[in-house]
């Protein structure tokens, strides 16, 4: 089983400011394969750039991100984004572009999508999404 974590859950465990946080990834670690999405490193190093790379910041993105797998964007995500956005389209659902882009790659994975974002509930009958937070 993968575990796919969103780029505000990645945030709040690189602030360590939700109790409890850290410790659930730290079990759900031992047990199963945490990644995180190109897109959501992509979102992490935009930050980074746009706060000037503050060391501890930039410390803590580094050393989050080597501990858990990066997806890598691939053809077989690319098909799946463009059906994912074409049926969501079609029943009114909309994303951002990075979120969709991230649902795709859950949904390519086979992968659970920790993410605290209300708009992957619209997703809910494409991919599967647990909250650790709320």
């Amino acid at each position: 089983m993968i575990y796919l974590l969103d780029t505000n859950l990645v945030s709040h465990i690189i602030r360590d400011d939700i109790p409890g946080l850290r410790q659930r990834l730290k079990q759900t670690a031992a047990l199963h394969d945490i990644a995180v999405s190109a897109i959501s490193a992509g979102e992490l190093f935009y930050g980074l750039a746009r706060r000037g790379h503050p060391k501890v910041m930039t410390q803590g993105i580094e050393a989050m991100l080597a501990s858990v797998s990066i997806l890598p964007w691939t053809e077989d995500t690319a098909r799946q984004y463009g059906q994912l956005r074409a049926t969501c389209e079609t029943s009114g659902i909309n994303l951002t572009l990075s979120d969709m882009m991230i649902a795709a790659q859950a949904v390519t994975a086979k992968a659970i999508l920790v993410s605290r974002d209300r708009a992957f509930v619209h997703l809910k009958a494409h991919l599967q999404v647990e909250d650790w937070i709320g």
